[in-house]
């Protein structure tokens, strides 16, 4: 026998997302509380209704040239990967950590000379608040030249105890590769700067289990449609069966 008109919207429904409930009522059934979950999993287990599904996945993967091994593959990628390729935080050198007897170390003589041109405007005032020579109150190049901001601290350094400075460092999304890639889902301004959004790792973990059957739940019935045909109360708890029966 062929399927109904609501059973062919109900297949169509269900392969947008997997959820038998959600069909169920996009297809145009009703039912009052919990019922509709119930009766959402009978119908998914009609076996005309199943095979239409199957068929309809069969298609439309061919259309796409995909397999399961390569969906199930791009989730392991996406839960096994690296965030710290992606975005990480790094401690680096501060201005003390390799200056000469760590004092304050400079770029380059045109950074060293850009610093005196600036302090020139306060310097003065500030010679005579202290009482001591312009000279004496001006920036010191006793610290040397050559600072390296990616260098490692110092631990010995007196200033940040080796602990260096805090720094959040974005790798260049350009130039993602493999896990990386796959994990980044995307850059997002806030009001308090820019977030890099990732993809759910532990989602992607669990589809992983879910497709290896590592664990069965009542989701399982939304995702792979595996219902026992003979019990459609399969997998609800007491307390969902309780309220079925006081609900109708």
């Amino acid at each position: 026998m062929a399927l109904t008109a609501k059973q062919k919207l109900f297949v169509k429904e269900y392969l947008v997302d997997l959820n038998a409930t959600a069909a169920y009522r996009r297809a145009g059934y009703t039912a009052k509380g919990n019922a509709a979950e119930v009766n959402a999993h009978r119908l998914l287990s009609n076996a005309k209704v199943q095979e239409a599904i199957q068929e309809a996945k069969e298609k439309r993967a061919a259309k796409v040239d995909i397999t399961a091994e390569m969906v199930l593959q791009r989730w392991w990628d996406i839960a096994t990967a690296d965030p710290n390729q992606l975005i990480h935080t790094r401690r680096l050198a501060c201005r003390h950590c390799h200056g000469i007897d760590h004092q304050y170390q400079w770029l380059d003589e045109a950074e060293y000379a850009q610093a005196i041109k600036m302090a020139l405007d306060h310097a003065e005032a500030e010679a005579k608040k202290q009482d001591r020579p312009v000279e004496a109150v001006l920036p010191s190049e006793d610290g040397g030249y050559g600072y390296d901001r990616l260098a490692d601290p110092h631990p010995s350094c007196p200033k940040c105890r080796g602990e260096g400075r805090l720094d959040l460092h974005i790798e260049d999304t350009r130039r993602l590769q493999g896990g990386a890639k796959l994990l980044y889902a995307g850059v997002k301004e806030t009001k308090v700067g820019v977030e890099i959004q990732m993809h759910d790792q532990m989602k992607a973990l669990e589809n992983v289990a879910r497709h290896l059957g590592m664990f069965k739940d009542k989701l399982d019935i939304q995702h792979s449609g595996n219902v026992d045909v003979n019990n459609p109360f399969k997998g609800l708890t007491t307390e969902e069966l309780r309220r079925i029966a006081r609900d109708g």
